[in-house]
């Protein structure tokens, strides 16, 4: 089923027509069921990728455009990278991080900035209080309130205005998207996407937004996985016969601190987290709205946007898409199966469970 091309008029409450460009073909990926009875059901769609970055199959609408947000940080972390920023692998990775705003991610936030003789107000993302529920607790128990270093997006941000002061750029105005930073980074996304994006907007933390489609961005962590593991091979093979040093690329490096430190990517108890450290060399990404990316050290990859943007189907159908690859990792009696399904409560107990639909993907 093809996009809907005509553009959409919409009444809004206040009775004010606007004009919505076409809805994207999305199709059933996952349903809830309790008891007997199926009681939602989440629309989307899903890109699988091969090494060379052709699409192997779709689930949807694989080409519309959307945008991947917090997705687009290991992407955004490689212009970085490319732009002369270099750090212990930790806070590479959380330059590249939706964290959960535990001490680790708070400190090293600030570590990176101090790196480069900048302090907290060199930071222009949003405020906000941790990610992360038990680090929101705590942070509250003990009087804390919403900042720059809390919110998830601090050690991206931390790295940004890191990489001005290298070039010499202005630091205030970091965000603006004609800032020699924001050039950069619009031009990288391009090519590790291998497509110019369709449309551009502004992030939660206030970041450029671009929207590319499902493809593109799978493309991408292809192309990063691939590189981390391939020269990270070329790295310790070099070490292991003259005690040499193979530098890595700036996509090898991003995949390769992702890959080594997945508790700054995202954070204790959180999904993307485990699903790095069981299935060795991934370079996965969430992303608001419903958005899940993951690529694969061979160089495959998938992209899932759930069309209502809820959270809780998004990996679920991220590990049936990776089944669907022949991920062993990702089969039922695989180690993601915790990952696969989440179980629905009535009255405390399991009554039902989430999970994908076979039916939306191939055999």
């Amino acid at each position: 089923m093809p996009s809907n091309a005509d553009h959409t008029p919409f009444v809004t409450p206040a009775g004010r027509t606007l004009v919505l460009p076409g809805l994207p073909a999305h199709v059933p990926l996952a349903v809830q069921i309790r008891g007997e009875i199926v009681e939602g059901v989440h629309y989307g769609s899903v890109a699988a990728t091969a090494a060379d970055g052709t699409l192997l199959w779709a689930a949807g609408d694989s080409n519309a455009p959307f945008y991947p947000r917090s997705a687009l940080k290991p992407l955004q972390a490689v212009a970085l990278v490319r732009a002369g920023l270099s750090l212990p692998d930790e806070l590479l990775a959380l330059a590249a991080a939706s964290h959960s705003g535990g001490d680790a991610h708070r400190e090293g936030a600030l570590r990176i900035l101090t790196l480069h003789g900048l302090g907290i107000s060199a930071l222009e993302n949003t405020v906000d209080l941790p990610y992360g529920v038990h680090e929101r607790e705590r942070w509250l128990r003990e009087g804390g309130t919403a900042d720059h270093l809390c919110q998830n997006c601090s050690g991206k941000h931390a790295a940004m205005a890191a990489v001005c002061t290298l070039n010499g750029w202005p630091v205030s105005g970091y965000l603006e998207p004609d800032h020699p930073l924001q050039q950069l980074v619009a031009a990288t996304i391009a090519e590790l996407t291998g497509e110019e994006p369709a449309a551009w907007s502004t992030d939660g933390c206030g970041t450029p937004l671009p929207a590319v489609s499902l493809a593109g961005i799978a493309r991408a962590y292809g192309r990063l996985a691939r590189a981390g593991a391939n020269e990270a091979r070329a790295h310790d093979d070099a070490a292991a016969h003259d005690g040499g040093n193979v530098a890595l690329s700036a996509e090898a490096a991003v995949a390769h601190a992702m890959a080594a430190h997945p508790e700054m990517v995202a954070g204790e108890g959180r999904d993307v987290t485990a699903l790095m450290r069981l299935l060795p060399g991934a370079v996965a990404k969430d992303g608001f709205e419903g958005v899940q990316l993951v690529g694969l050290p061979d160089g495959r990859a998938i992209a899932v946007k759930i069309a209502d943007g809820g959270d809780r189907a998004r990996m679920p159908v991220a590990v049936r898409a990776l089944a669907a690859l022949g991920v062993p990792e990702a089969a039922a009696d695989g180690a993601l199966a915790a990952l696969a399904t989440a179980s629905v409560l009535g009255g405390g107990h399991p009554v039902g469970l989430l999970a994908a639909l076979d039916d939306a993907f191939p055999a």
